[in-house]
């Protein structure tokens, strides 16, 4: 796995969103780590160092596979930029339809008190 630069990755996140807008999918996965093996953090605990860990994140089109690491430093300057991205590139989402409240909760009344009225009929 080859971690890219923070710039290279959200440039390659946004030309797979912009190949996928038609037809396709991207994923997005983060994930906790600390960058280090087992046998590497067993160490530094019995030490009593502490572990930085970091945010791996990862995207893919089903083709092409892109990765890398932030660190506490940079989260907040990738987690905006980030955004901005997401942002952009969601228009071909479907808006929800929603049900207007006040309609719903007028018939579910409607709806009791006529079958409580046939019961008793």
């Amino acid at each position: 796995m080859v971690l890219s630069q923070l710039d290279p990755f959200l440039n390659e996140l946004t030309s797979m969103f912009e190949k996928s807008k038609e037809k396709g999918s991207v994923w997005v996965t983060l994930k906790r780590s600390s960058l280090k093996s087992k046998v590497q953090k067993r160490k530094l605990s019995s030490a009593g160092e502490s572990i930085e860990y970091r945010c791996l994140i990862r995207a893919t089109d089903g083709k092409k596979t892109v990765s890398t690491s932030v660190g506490a430093k940079d989260h907040q300057r990738f987690q905006a930029s980030y955004a901005t991205i997401l942002k952009a590139h969601m228009t071909a989402l479907k808006k929800r339809e929603r049900k207007d409240r006040k309609k719903s909760t007028e018939a579910e009344k409607k709806e009791g008190t006529s079958t409580t009225k046939s019961k008793k009929l």
